[in-house]
């Protein structure tokens, strides 16, 4: 279960309608939600002043709009940088999912144009659900998740196992994507995905549960082979292992790596046509 969500809100509603897709599974609904609306350091005092009666009304308006006990939701206004304080406030309330919107830029386009998902993205060590701002948010009922051989992927399996159990008429896709260096691609949505090793692993914890599933095995470049899957099949929820691979001595330390696009999860965070779950998994 998760017991405490942070929702960063920006005012234009998407993640308020995501949260409240996701508060009616059970999974959700023991949570309570911080709502965290920043407002950027302003010029003048008076473009301070007005920037927070904005900021005020955002948070209102996202409050009022959540499907949540009120008792349950903890509104907070602050100031500063919002990748900054995004972090921060997900570390002082030990958040187990941090919900936010992602504009989908990429690569060198996200550090010029100081995108705040890029950033939180790279230096927090918390789950985060995106979603970008060009995505209808729809009912959940197909969730895929991208199956490899990782302690994060076991443990997005685990996750996506757990929701679609709970998910009236749901559905999860069991995905697999073997790296071919070559880029040559591959998908095999038929029965015979599930012989794929990795594959049929996942789908013997899928039958324990009794639940519906459907296999996919594929190769090739495994961001875009993930990006189509989920768009083929229609998914409207991606999970996705994400580890950190910093050491905590390093954990204030850009990984250019990452602020370029160069990862696995930061491609789909980019390409994927679905809100996307990073679930992330600690180094060991």
């Amino acid at each position: 279960m998760i017991n405490k969500i942070l929702l960063a809100v920006a005012g234009r509603g998407l993640c308020e309608q995501m949260l409240n897709m996701l508060i009616e599974i059970p999974y959700f609904q023991v949570a309570s939600v911080t709502v965290l609306h920043v407002v950027p350091p302003q010029a003048s005092a008076e473009g301070m002043s007005a920037k927070l009666e904005e900021g005020g009304k955002i948070l209102a308006e996202a409050v009022q709009s959540l499907n949540i006990d009120p008792k349950k939701v903890n509104p907070r206004l602050k100031q500063g940088d919002p990748k900054d304080i995004v972090c921060q406030v997900a570390d002082e309330e030990q958040s187990e999912l941090i919900i936010m919107g992602s504009r989908g830029l990429g690569k060198l386009q996200a550090i010029l144009e100081n995108s705040v998902s890029q950033y939180v993205f790279q230096l927090t060590s918390h789950p985060m659900l995106l979603v970008k701002d060009d995505i209808y948010v729809k009912k959940i009922r197909n969730v895929m998740v991208a199956l490899d051989s990782s302690k994060g992927g076991k443990s997005s399996l685990q996750l996506a196992i757990s929701l679609v159990n709970q998910i009236p008429g749901g559905q999860l896709i069991l995905s697999h994507v073997k790296k071919d260096p070559s880029g040559k691609s591959m998908q095999d949505y038929t029965a015979d995905a599930e012989k794929d090793p990795v594959v049929a692993e996942a789908a013997a914890e899928a039958k324990k549960m009794g639940i519906k599933y459907r296999c996919v095995a594929a190769s090739g470049k495994p961001g875009p082979e993930i990006c189509k899957i989920s768009q083929d099949l229609n998914v409207d929820l991606l999970i996705l292992g994400s580890p950190d691979r910093r050491p905590s001595s390093a954990k204030n330390l850009v990984d250019l790596d990452r602020l370029l696009g160069n990862s696995l999860s930061d491609y789909v965070r980019v390409y994927a046509n679905c809100p996307v779950l990073l679930a992330r998994q600690s180094a060991s």
